[in-house]
């Protein structure tokens, strides 16, 4: 495509993104030769609890395996809208290159406010897991991916582990994370909506920074350096963090001349010379579910292999279970803006930029 086609079609299509309006552009230019869709299909009870599923029609599921790895996506907004129609185009990249994905909408605000859309995507997750062999999926393949504010809620899931375990599940139960400009340190808030989506007994619980331990799933963040909505700080200092707590699996990637909503809409196939994210991305998944596959043969080979690998993993979840036991820096309810319990939790003052 010319270039100033590419730039003219960049242009209509970021701006179709930054409404509230459904696909436009980028889901127009899809291809449905590649996947079959499943939409609508409820995780609970609440209108906006559901989700849609796109399943590859090409290709085969990695040998060894239950079935395709999955990636579940959660959208951006500023925790206050979106729409899964209008993310086709993510749900049909990731199924082109051989993903289960799924797309699921979360409770926004004013319908609810910090933490009720991290619990909804923690719900999500489950019922992913639940179902995932009923279209082809592998159960202990779940990958998570989120952009802006949903980068913010997969991320909340990967180092808080008191939402997944709400759901009977744990870190060690998520193979990958994917974190598009998500905002992972942000506090202060510098806006009034803001400030009611995060109450401020809540503010240090909604900061993924702050509950890093060195047990998080392998990472790969990315941001866009002319991104003016999300500090790419947030990457950059949770990529620290991880690391310093002993996270060794933490790629970083800073895209040149993207900014925050082309960091997702490179995704779409008219906007994939911008950035090569779908390329990364999937680059990052196959080489996690290779390292695992080499795992599972390597503990396969050894004596009594069968009871090795259940205590290991049996060690897996007990280790998490144990540190989502210990005592919690506050609790996570949701309450009014004027709630004042908890008001003794430690906050992190450092700067980012609103979602």
């Amino acid at each position: 495509m010319p270039r100033r086609l590419l730039r003219l079609t960049a242009a209509v299509a970021l701006a179709a993104l930054g409404g509230c309006s459904a696909a436009g552009v980028l889901n127009a230019a899809v291809s449905h030769k590649d996947f079959q869709a499943d939409k609508g299909l409820a995780y609970g009870n609440a209108p906006r609890q559901k989700l849609d599923v796109y399943m590859p029609t090409a290709g085969t599921p990695p040998a060894g395996t239950q079935g395709r790895p999955i990636v579940v996506f959660f959208y951006g907004g500023s925790w206050q809208s979106g729409s899964r129609s209008s993310y086709l185009f993510v749900g049909a990249a990731l199924a082109s290159r051989g993903f289960l994905a799924v797309v699921p909408d979360y409770r926004t605000w004013p319908e609810t406010a910090f933490p009720g859309f991290v619990d909804d995507a923690a719900a999500a997750v489950r019922w992913t897991r639940d179902h995932a062999a009923e279209f082809g999926g592998d159960p202990s393949r779940i990958f998570l991916m989120g952009h802006s504010a949903g980068a913010h809620i997969v991320m909340m899931l990967a180092t808080d582990g008191r939402y997944l375990a709400a759901q009977q599940m744990s870190k060690a139960d998520i193979s990958g994370v994917i974190g598009l400009a998500g905002p992972y340190d942000f506090l202060p808030l510098q806006d009034a909506t803001l400030e009611a989506i995060f109450p401020p007994a809540l503010r240090a619980a909604s900061q993924p920074i702050n509950f890093v331990e060195g047990d998080e799933p392998p990472m790969f963040l990315a941001a866009g350096e002319r991104d003016t909505t999300v500090d790419p700080g947030n990457t950059d200092r949770l990529a620290a963090k991880l690391r310093i707590a002993g996270d060794r699996q933490v790629e970083v990637k800073h895209y040149p001349r993207v900014g925050h909503a082309l960091l997702v809409g490179a995704i779409a196939g008219p906007l994939r010379g911008f950035a090569p994210v779908l390329d990364d991305t999937s680059a990052f998944i196959d080489a996690q579910v290779s390292s695992a596959s080499q795992r599972d043969r390597s503990a396969r080979a050894l004596p009594s292999s069968s009871a090795a690998s259940g205590n290991v993993y049996q060690m897996r979840r007990s280790a998490s279970a144990s540190a989502g036991a210990k005592a919690e820096p506050c609790a996570i309810e949701a309450k009014p803006a004027s709630a004042t319990d908890n008001a003794d939790c430690q906050k992190q003052n450092t700067s980012g930029h609103n979602d």
